[in-house]
């Protein structure tokens, strides 16, 4: 059973429920069982920080994921330890308005996103992304919800 969890330290205050959905369809789509990892919304600060410091990027952006496994894959008691995503919370808004569709699809987008880097995807390659952004619409638009306008 796969464990997760979802801290809103921004104080985002619309249901996104729907994200369990989601969640549960990457994992589902990758055969992940016996995972834990943590989602956190955050403000433009907090993003920021996490970028300079972490990526030496100082500016801000929409989702960094901490991947455990970068390096080995992290078992403790037969559960995998996947990561961290912190998603942006204003810039997710802004993205969902800039790209023209809901933050519903944007936030959801994120999570998926942040999730196969955890999962060990990364699109630094163009084949890489294609692979990736792919995977991302085949997941996202299994749900009415989260597919996109």
């Amino acid at each position: 059973m796969n464990d997760y969890s979802i801290t809103n330290e921004y104080g985002y205050e619309k249901d996104y429920s729907y994200l369990d959905s989601v969640i549960e369809r990457t994992l589902k789509h990758e055969k992940v069982k016996n995972a834990t990892f943590s989602v956190v919304f955050v403000d433009n600060d907090k993003i920021q920080y996490l970028n300079k410091n972490y990526r030496n990027i100082d500016k801000i952006t929409d989702v960094i994921s901490f991947a455990f496994e970068d390096n080995a894959k992290v078992v403790y008691n037969n559960v995998r330890f996947l990561g961290e995503i912190y998603i942006c919370i204003p810039r997710m808004i802004e993205q969902a308005k800039d790209y023209g569709h809901s933050e519903t699809r944007e936030l959801a987008f994120l999570t998926v996103h942040g999730l196969l880097h955890l999962l060990g995807y990364d699109h630094m390659e163009e084949d890489e992304e294609k692979e990736m952004f792919a995977l991302q619409e085949v997941i996202l638009n299994e749900d009415e919800r989260t597919k996109r306008n």
